[in-house]
């Protein structure tokens, strides 16, 4: 199948940091592997090099401030006013540091990935080598990412799908990191492929995904 037999899906980002998620959608689009566009980068941290790159790339890109908002709820309303403006289909989080309301002409529409196999090693302050760490600690014998629809709790919601990697005897929070993050470069990108093709049906907690051929 060409992915590119439909017009490109629009997608919002939302980062708090270096923004090496988004690089990667950028590299998979110019590359044709992803059929979408980068509409808007939103991002709670004003300094954060992930707006640097939206605006390299010619891409509106929008600081909120958490603490200014006052409240989550006016925190995200701000930010999911800045997605409707943008037309935004699909609101991608990718290393998104903050808790966020989803508003209900979003539901079913904002994504995330974490680090880990929800639902072990997530929630609140489980992100970045915090993550690893925690894994390493515990002895998993295999770690990996998710990726699934945001809800209003810290990563939580429907699991549309995960990748798995062993832990190895010599692993440090670094060189797990980078394994895993590898599977995110190819499970995020695909996970949005499969929305933009409208395979992903949500029943209840689980995320069934449709064969091309089944409307």
């Amino acid at each position: 199948m060409n992915i590119m037999a439909t017009a490109p899906i629009r997608l919002a980002v939302l980062l708090s940091k270096a923004g090496t998620s988004l690089q990667n959608f950028f590299d998979r689009i110019a590359d044709g592997r992803l059929n979408a566009q980068v509409v808007a980068v939103i991002s709670n941290n004003a300094t954060a090099f992930g707006l640097e790159r939206a605006r390299r790339a010619k891409i509106p890109a929008f600081a909120v401030d958490r603490k200014e908002a006052g409240s989550v709820g006016a925190f995200s309303r701000r930010i999911f006013e800045h997605c409707r403006q943008t037309q935004a289909e699909l609101v991608c989080l990718a290393g998104f540091l903050q808790l966020i309301e989803v508003p209900d002409d979003f539901l079913g529409r904002v994504m995330n990935i974490h680090p880990a196999l929800i639902p072990a090693f997530c929630g609140h302050g489980y992100y970045g080598h915090h993550v690893h760490e925690a894994a390493l600690a515990s002895g998993v014998k295999v770690s990996g990412c998710t990726v699934h629809f945001a809800d209003n709790q810290y990563d939580h919601g429907p699991i549309i799908l995960q990748r798995t990697v062993p832990v190895l005897d010599d692993d440090t929070p670094a060189t797990l990191s980078a394994r895993v993050f590898d599977l995110e470069c190819e499970a995020y990108p695909l996970a949005i492929q499969l929305y933009a093709e409208k395979r992903l049906k949500i029943d209840g907690r689980r995320v069934r995904v449709l064969p091309r051929d089944q409307p």
